[in-house]
């Protein structure tokens, strides 16, 4: 959504800037009145999306950790990439919180 609707925009106003989403959403800012209008309209909405995306993301090993325990007995505790491709992998009965989780996070 970002790309396609301020690309333009964040190489001819942000060049330079590092793009990880807080120093690119201030860029935008602090150049909000020469951005295109659809650039305008889309940047608010992305990043409101990214944050969401971040923090289910975080609660992914909370909300999971009794499917991990129950589903993936060989996975060692804190090694969360392991957990999440044997969540992903399909273990019947995974819980709808951590299915939820996994949805919102953007894995599945």
């Amino acid at each position: 959504m970002l790309g396609t609707s301020c690309a333009k925009d964040i190489d001819s106003n942000c060049r330079g800037v590092n793009p990880d989403p807080t120093r690119l959403k201030d860029c935008l800012n602090r150049n909000q009145d020469v951005l295109s209008p659809q650039c305008r309209n889309a940047y608010g909405p992305a990043f409101d999306a990214i944050q969401k995306r971040v923090a289910a993301r975080s609660a992914v090993a909370k909300l999971c950790a009794r499917d991990v325990a129950k589903f993936c007995g060989g996975v060692q505790k804190g090694d969360s990439g392991k957990a999440l491709e044997c969540l992903l992998a399909g273990p019947r009965g995974v819980s709808i919180n951590c299915n939820k989780a996994i949805a919102e996070a953007g894995y599945r």
